[in-house]
């Protein structure tokens, strides 16, 4: 499934979401090297790359897609089994439209009643992105780590 990028050229290329694949661990760990560790809230350290393989053979979410333009990866994007999204670009194809391709993309192919999408207060610029997309607070989460005695 394919959506024209408006945006970012004039020549209208696709935007394409591929299923992730066994063979795109490499791309994946590079772009979770790319990830800001202060505002991310899915690892706390960056995962050996041993460690990424078994996450990504795991398949830990319903739906996990590559993000390509010009039949290149530029980013990934998924959908939690509780209908979380969660989106990544590389940085030189942040702010071009393209992620807001890919999520309109995600929920065509995949319609829910509705989506969520954790972000970490500190991250302002995913917090622009889904807002600009409909998207509204709904809650703050805190978490609480006991120390050990």
């Amino acid at each position: 499934m394919t959506i024209k990028n408006k945006k970012s050229n004039n020549s209208g290329d696709a935007i394409k979401l591929e299923s992730v694949q066994n063979s795109d661990c490499r791309f994946l760990y590079t772009l979770l090297k790319q990830r800001d560790s202060k505002i991310n809230i899915s690892h706390k350290r960056m995962p050996t790359y041993q460690e990424h393989i078994k996450f990504v053979l795991s398949k830990p979410y319903s739906k996990w897609y590559t993000i390509r333009l010009k039949n290149k990866k530029i980013g990934s994007i998924y959908l939690s089994r509780q209908n979380e999204i969660g989106i990544f670009l590389e940085k030189k194809s942040q702010k071009k439209g393209v992620g807001k391709q890919a999520l309109l993309l995600l929920m065509k192919k995949n319609p829910r009643k509705r989506y969520l999408a954790n972000v970490s207060p500190k991250n302002t610029k995913s917090i622009k992105f889904f807002e600009k997309n409909g998207f509204k607070l709904i809650q703050y989460t805190y978490e609480l780590m006991p120390q050990k005695t």
